[in-house]
């Protein structure tokens, strides 16, 4: 994030970081209203690939459609913007962010006049939670504060004010000395994490929340493939913090994220305290999808220009 001479596509443009500029008085600086998307791109034997970049795309637009907001670019010049970001900042692996948010043209809450924006930007980001916590796993509190109520905030869109809600409960978690936070949701039911999606494994069956107060996680959508072709019963069902408590394993699953084991939940030990092996039977496998080692899902990667 430091390097000011990375290039970023902004409206179109190529410019070096130092170049690419906004003023102080965009409208999203001030209100919060835009979307994102995080995607990662992961070093494979025939080059760096972006890992099912069409299904990122088609989740900004629907953010942005969620929210209201005409996107000034189609879905073919964005999926160019996100290959090349890659290729032209010559990385082998990647996190690529684009982000649709709105200009300086007009303030005031109404955002009507103000003009909408995208750039998409891209560096080098390793484990999200740490090399060692994709091995031995974290240790997580149920936050104090609910996951959004579906009726105040939107909770399909990735918007870029909701995560105003992530920052107050992964900041509560660590100053408790946690890893991360499980949020639950308005009715007291299991959401999701503060960026993640939950799965938990009991009696061997895959459990996820049935809730509308989670991010339709594209990470979670490929560990149900993934976990369904294993032969592993999934389920979605409303699941309460006391099961998770009681969970013979339970992970975290996104694109920073990954597959994160989670070895204990407020101070209490999950199994056996140690990842368990449904966990690093689904890592496996994810791991091999998004290296291009798994031939059988090849389509879910798409080569960097």
């Amino acid at each position: 994030m430091q390097d000011r001479n990375s290039l970023i596509w902004l409206d179109g443009q190529w410019l070096p970081a130092s170049e690419a500029k906004v003023s102080v008085l965009t409208h999203t600086l001030h209100y919060g209203y835009g979307c994102f998307e995080g995607i990662r791109a992961y070093e494979t034997a025939s080059g760096p690939a972006l890992f099912r970049l069409p299904e990122h795309l088609r989740r900004l637009e629907d953010s942005a459609r969620i929210l209201a907001i005409d996107m000034p670019f189609d879905r073919a010049t964005l999926t160019a913007a996100c290959r090349e970001v890659v290729a032209r900042n010559g990385l082998n692996s990647a996190y690529v962010r684009p982000l649709v948010f709105l200009g300086d043209e007009k303030l005031g809450v109404d955002p009507a006049g103000a003009k909408t924006h995208v750039i998409v930007a891209a560096w080098p980001w390793g484990a999200y939670l740490g090399g060692e916590a994709l091995q031995a796993g974290i240790r997580v509190r149920v936050s104090s504060y609910a996951r959004h109520h579906p009726n105040v905030q939107m909770c399909r869109a990735k918007a870029i004010s909701a995560y105003a809600n992530s920052i107050l409960s992964v900041r509560e978690a660590r100053r408790d000395g946690y890893d991360e936070a499980i949020l639950l949701d308005t009715e007291g039911y299991v959401a999701e994490g503060s960026s993640e999606n939950l799965f938990i494994v009991r009696d061997g069956e895959l459990l996820e929340p049935e809730t509308t107060s989670a991010l339709d996680g594209i990470t979670r959508r490929t560990v149900v493939t993934l976990a369904r072709e294993a032969g592993l019963s999934v389920r979605a069902k409303r699941l309460t913090r006391d099961e998770v408590y009681c969970a013979d394993e339970v992970f975290f699953t996104g694109t920073a994220a990954e597959i994160t084991p989670v070895v204990e939940v407020d101070a209490r030990r999950i199994g056996d305290g140690q990842p368990g092996p449904t966990t690093r039977r689904l890592q496996q496998a994810y791991f091999a999808a998004v290296r291009g080692e798994d031939a059988q899902h090849g389509d879910w990667l798409t080569p960097a220009t």
